[in-house]
């Protein structure tokens, strides 16, 4: 039996979407006992000083206050796209006042 002209060209271009996880972390940077770090975007499967996607700002946890630099126009880009910021982003994200911090609910 043979396969239609109309139906190959269809199994051979066919492409999946995958849906990536997208996350919004910190990457260690820095000397050792000296820790400097980036703001970026990466995918959620990648390791903390992998690849990334995207730098949207710098952190530094030794300055007395902690200097927090973003770029403002970024984060709300990915925001807007889905990413998910991990943990210490979402905190210092909150503090800057880009991201607004849900009420706790007690059940």
């Amino acid at each position: 039996m043979a396969i239609s002209a109309l139906s190959t060209p269809l199994l051979t271009t066919e492409r999946r979407k995958h849906a990536v996880a997208v996350r919004i972390r910190l990457k260690r940077m820095g000397a050792k006992k000296r820790p400097f770090y980036r703001v970026v975007v990466a995918d959620a499967r990648s390791p903390r000083d992998g690849r990334f996607i995207d730098t949207l700002g710098t952190y530094n946890p030794l300055t007395d206050p902690a200097e927090v630099r973003l770029d403002t126009t970024k984060v709300q880009l990915w925001l807007a796209r889905g990413a998910q910021p991990s943990t210490p982003v979402k905190r210092l994200l909150t503090r800057a006042g880009l991201l607004h911090s849900t009420p706790h609910t007690t059940a």
